[in-house]
C-alpha cells in the first residue's frame, strides 16, 4: 500500500512538472518537433504512441481499464495504437516474460520507434493516461 501511495505520487508529480514545463515552452524548437511528429503519423498512418495493456479479462481492475482502452481508440485513431495482451492464457504469457511486468494491469507506453518511454502498474484513470499520451505529442 505504501508503495503504491509513493508511486502514485511521483506519478502526479511527474505530470504536474510535465504540464509546467510544456506550458513554458510554447513556440519552442520541441513544440515544432511534436507538431512535426503529429504531421508524420497523420500522412504515414504510423501511430506516435502503442499504448500496450497488459492484464486479463478475469481481473476486475483490468475489466475496468477496456472501456478506457476503446475510448483512447476512438478519440486518437491512428495516433495511438492499443494493444491487449491477457497474459493469463499462453498466447499472452511471452508479452508478460517481454515487458517483466509484476502486477496486473499494467500500462506500458512505446514512442514512435519503440522505445518504452513510461510505464504504470494498476488502474490508470483516462484523464492521467492522456497526460501520459500528450508527452509524446498526441493530440
Amino acid at each position: 500500500m505504501k508503495q503504491h501511495i509513493i508511486q502514485s505520487s511521483m506519478i502526479s508529480l511527474f505530470l504536474l512538472i510535465t504540464l509546467i514545463v510544456s506550458g513554458c515552452n510554447q513556440g519552442t524548437e520541441k513544440d515544432d518537433q511534436q507538431n512535426n511528429s503529429t504531421m508524420k503519423a497523420e500522412q504515414t498512418a504510423e501511430p506516435i504512441v502503442t499504448f500496450i495493456e497488459l492484464g486479463s479479462v478475469r481481473c476486475i481492475p483490468c475489466q475496468k481499464m477496456q472501456p478506457i482502452m476503446e475510448s483512447i481508440e476512438e478519440k486518437y485513431g491512428s495516433q495511438v495504437k492499443v494493444v491487449f495482451h491477457d497474459v493469463w492464457t499462453p498466447e499472452g504469457k511471452p508479452a508478460a516474460d517481454k515487458y517483466n511486468i509484476q502486477l496486473i494491469p499494467t500500462q506500458v507506453f512505446l514512442d514512435e520507434n519503440g522505445e518504452e518511454y513510461f510505464r504504470h502498474e494498476g488502474f490508470f484513470p483516462e484523464e492521467e493516461l492522456v497526460e501520459v499520451l500528450k508527452m509524446k505529442g498526441v493530440k
